[in-house]
């Protein structure tokens, strides 16, 4: 579940950009509508060696991707419903590029399809959660990850032109399976017989025209001549229906700034220290400072600058520049500091007008960015020391972590640190299983989420927090240095494949969704298949894709 580039020298991936500087995507709003238009440059790989042919795709591309819909939920806020397309003729997307897939390491792969996973999974969460809808208008050949970019939208229109069709050709091709949710979308989300998968999944050439409606793996086909009228009459209609909270003018995302050093990166509100000898990186996330906005004119006014929005950013930004360019980084220590009172207010802000349009896609970044965080595959701990602010939205930094540790002091000593709980650690920010981290912690069991309820608002020392299940040790000033030190370095000393199984099974325990089963099966199929012969062997099919040559299969069945 790490990411790493496709050899060790290669450069650090940065995930920032904005629409000036791509490559493969354009983005055009016409009132209700916009329009997002795949034109891959064949030339534009993010790593050098292979090209992009058959608007083929590759970390770069979805990187694009990822800005664009965040633009659109921003700086486009009268848009209701999103046209996703090619401006390629007769090809819609081929899907992740086979080349570039060869040519990378085991890690670099998992960690591609892990972001595109999360990409795809937020066009879902926007649709759900804010009634921003997409429609993929698949105007050409669309095959593998091209299909899975179309099943994340809420409908598929294909052309009917006797040629255009969809697939997911992965298992007769390459030997592996489509790994941004294609199988467990078929099944969950469009609800394709089984059977009929079956023979879909085996079949290089696809499902074109009426079959592809019956099948269940496009909502409608129309010809040429009609194709686009048909799309926007549909995508308005969707629009209409999705109930999106609008306005005529958005606020514009300004590049995230930073500074990188040889071993942290430094933002206005949070900060990353990198130990490499213990192999930790500390993520220190701050309160807001100075007089915050409690009304929505005051929201509007601060725009991007306004602390949740500008804080959930950098997080993002954060926790992708680490596992993509952090490997050997395999433990974060999640740290706070400020003032809790200032926290609590800015969540008072937020719930008080969650219906506006900006609290709204605020809300929603949040959610997924501390989601991120749930499926990264590193060790989690909380440090919950003095000069802490683990209140509200930020006391689920500590109920992300797999281990909290809060430093007892006595109450009389105005440093002894607290938690605070107020609304958002009750199902504003829910993890992909849809639960609240406590709901999540305790199982849903009612008497300790009841006594959690019961204490919301009060600051809770390191005694009350222990008592309610909301941490998981509370060494005192004298023991804290030894037990933390200890813990760290048992952690380090354990097999980084094992904990990242462990700590999976563990987050996400006990409750299963689309989206949990996508991320799970995505892991038993990267560490598995990915790693075979079959796929990747000198005679894999991954391999030799492209060559001309003979797969040659080990037929031993495991």
């Amino acid at each position: 579940m790490a990411d790493t580039a496709p050899t060790t020298s290669a450069p650090r991936v940065d995930y920032r950009t904005e629409p000036s500087q791509y490559r493969h995507w354009s983005l055009a709003a016409d009132g209700a509508i916009a329009r997002l238009s795949l034109d891959i440059a064949e030339e534009g790989g993010i790593r050098p060696g292979y090209k992009l042919k058959l608007n083929s795709y590759d970390l770069g591309v979805d990187i694009e991707l990822h800005d664009a819909l965040n633009r659109l939920r921003f700086e486009h806020p009268a848009v209701q419903a999103v046209i996703v397309t090619s401006g390629k003729d007769r090809i819609f997307c081929s899907g992740a590029n086979i080349f570039m897939l060869g040519l990378s390491s085991h890690a670099w792969k998992v960690n591609f399809c892990k972001f595109t996973n999360e990409t795809r999974n937020g066009i879902e969460d926007s649709s759900r959660h804010e009634g921003l809808k997409f429609l993929a208008a698949v105007n050409g050949a669309c095959a593998g990850g091209g299909y899975e970019l179309a099943l994340a939208c809420d409908e598929i229109v294909l052309v009917d032109d006797r040629s255009s069709s969809v697939s997911l050709p992965e298992v007769p091709l390459l030997g592996v399976l489509p790994g941004t949710g294609g199988l467990t979308r078929v099944t969950d989300k469009r609800k394709v017989r089984h059977d009929l998968a079956d023979i879909f999944c085996t079949s290089v050439e696809g499902v074109r025209g009426q079959r592809a409606v019956d099948w269940r793996l496009v909502d409608a086909v129309a010809k040429p001549a009609q194709f686009g009228a048909v799309v926007q009459e549909r995508a308005a209609k969707l629009g209409t229906a999705g109930g999106r909270s609008t306005a005529p003018k958005g606020i514009v995302l300004p590049r995230i700034e930073r500074e990188d050093t040889a071993d942290g990166i430094a933002y206005e509100h949070v900060q990353v220290a990198i130990d490499r000898a213990r192999r930790t990186a500390t993520l220190t996330v701050k309160a807001p400072t100075g007089a915050q906005p409690t009304d929505i004119a005051g929201i509007e006014a601060a725009g991007a600058a306004w602390w949740p929005l500008a804080m959930g950013r950098q997080l993002d930004d954060a926790i992708l520049n680490l596992r993509t360019n952090e490997l050997d980084i395999g433990t974060w220590l999640l740290k706070t500091e400020g003032d809790a009172a200032a926290v609590l207010a800015a969540d008072a802000a937020i719930v008080a007008h969650q219906a506006h349009w900006l609290v709204r896609q605020t809300l929603g970044l949040l959610r997924r960015t501390f989601a991120r965080l749930d499926v990264s595959s590193r060790t989690l701990f909380a440090l919950i020391e003095s000069g802490s602010c683990f209140a509200g939205m930020l006391a689920e930094l500590a109920f992300a972590a797999d281990r909290a540790y809060m430093l007892a002091l006595p109450d009389e000593l105005e440093k002894a640190p607290r938690i605070t709980l107020d609304e958002f650690n009750f199902g504003l920010l829910p993890l992909v299983t849809d639960q609240s981290r406590l709901q999540r912690r305790f199982y849903e069991e009612s008497a300790p989420l009841e006594a959690a309820r019961a204490a919301a608002g009060k600051p809770l020392d390191a005694d009350a927090a222990l008592a309610l299940g909301l941490v998981t040790a509370a060494p005192d000033d004298i023991d804290w240095g030894d037990e933390i030190r200890i813990a760290l370095e048992e952690r380090a000393a354990m097999s980084p494949d094992a904990l990242t199984g462990l700590e999976a099974n563990l987050r996400f325990a006990s409750k299963e969704n689309m989206v949990t089963r996508v991320f799970g099966r995505l892991s038993a199929w990267q560490n598995w298949i990915f790693q075979r012969p079959n796929a990747v062997g000198e005679k894999g099919a991954l391999k030799l894709y492209g060559k001309g040559e003979k797969t040659a299969f080990d037929f031993n069945r495991v």
